[in-house]
């Protein structure tokens, strides 16, 4: 293991060998100052679940090309005891994709995303939720959160614009006008994805027969770049410990965190867990659970909420089970004194597509 790479685990928490090889080796890239693998880490093009922290250096495809995706949690003013599940999934199993659904860009300049109001594919997705526990009071009423209400989780990100900027930025690292040129539009990117996901929770909520009206509670992006003082670090499925409050997901089938990092985060590169991190590679999921499931049950929780999507194998691809333990990354956190738990979100109702 190279002397600038930290891995943040447990003898719990399940780590592929590809993917800490794949951590490893970014140690040797130019420029290089810390290399930080967190417990959702899993292997990918470049790793997923990191922070890498460099000087005078910038390396974009450590981002990606979902530039700015993140989480964005609102709360609704639905009330939990008007949810009325079986209607909603009624009312959403009417459209194919969130493109069948008017998308209104209410800002005066032009979006770049071509997709605005979109979430995409893969692990993207727009899920209701319900408050399943509060861990620390004070915290949870800081937020303002009202448990008599239904919430919204979005998972997406700029979309098809961050693809064009990174088929842009090809070479494997930028120093001066380069990495300026990057960074101004990675930075337009980051502001459209974070648009985007408020663009998707209001039109769905407006979909369904509701006010629009919600109020973001927590935005946290996870795949970015960030300047702070004469370094940058880049963050690839992992979240920043400096802005408040962050929401870590599970799967569809488990639940959600919100936790307020601690000051302790320094040797982490001031970066804590996006998610739970895959744990199967796609290709694999439909043969080791297919007889655990048929088109239907593979559309419910143990929560007994739903999952509304139209692609079967894109089910089977994301199904709980290719997941790691959510539980067993927020304890790894807890372990290592980086995160305090504020509450819990349990999952109603999950659109894809």
């Amino acid at each position: 293991m190279n002397k600038k790479t930290t891995i943040i685990t447990s003898k719990k928490n399940w780590l592929e060998y590809t993917a800490i090889t794949q951590l490893d080796a970014l140690a040797n890239l130019d420029n290089v100052i810390q290399v930080v693998g967190l417990p959702d880490l899993h292997a990918g093009k470049t790793p997923i679940g990191l922070a890498l922290i460099t000087e005078n250096k910038i390396y974009p495809h450590i981002i990606g090309n979902d530039i700015g995706c993140g989480m964005s949690l609102y709360s609704t003013d639905i009330e939990k005891r008007k949810l009325k599940l079986d209607r909603w999934v009624m009312r959403l199993n009417h459209i194919r994709k969130l493109a069948d659904i008017e998308t209104i860009n209410p800002y005066d300049e032009p979006s770049p995303i071509y997709d605005l109001g979109t979430i995409g594919s893969g692990n993207h997705f727009a899920e209701f939720q319900l408050i399943n526990d509060i861990a620390d009071t004070q915290e949870f009423e800081a937020l303002n959160i009202d448990e008599s209400m239904v919430h919204m989780l979005i998972h997406s990100g700029s979309r098809g614009y961050g693809h064009s900027i990174i088929s842009e930025f090809r070479e494997i690292g930028y120093e001066g006008d380069g990495a300026s040129a990057y960074i101004e539009k990675h930075d337009d990117a980051l502001k459209w994805a974070k648009r985007n996901r408020d663009i998707v929770a209001n039109k769905l909520v407006d979909y369904l027969g509701y006010s629009p009206d919600l109020r973001k509670i927590i935005d946290c992006s996870h795949n970015f770049l960030e300047q702070r003082e004469e370094v940058f670090i880049h963050r690839k499925g992992s979240v920043s410990t400096e802005n408040g409050p962050v929401v870590i997901p599970g799967s569809r089938g488990s639940l959600t965190y919100i936790v307020k990092p601690t000051e302790n985060t320094k040797h982490t590169a001031f970066s804590i867990s996006h998610g739970a991190g895959r744990k199967w590679a796609r290709s694999l999921c439909k043969s080791r659970i297919r007889d655990k499931y048929d088109r239907d049950t593979i559309r419910q929780n143990k929560y007994k909420g739903r999952a509304v999507c139209h692609d079967t194998d894109l089910l089977f691809e994301e199904a709980p089970e290719a997941y790691k333990n959510i539980d067993t990354v927020v304890n790894c956190l807890l372990d290592y004194n980086l995160i305090k738990v504020i509450a819990t979100l349990k999952p109603v109702l999950t659109y894809k597509g």
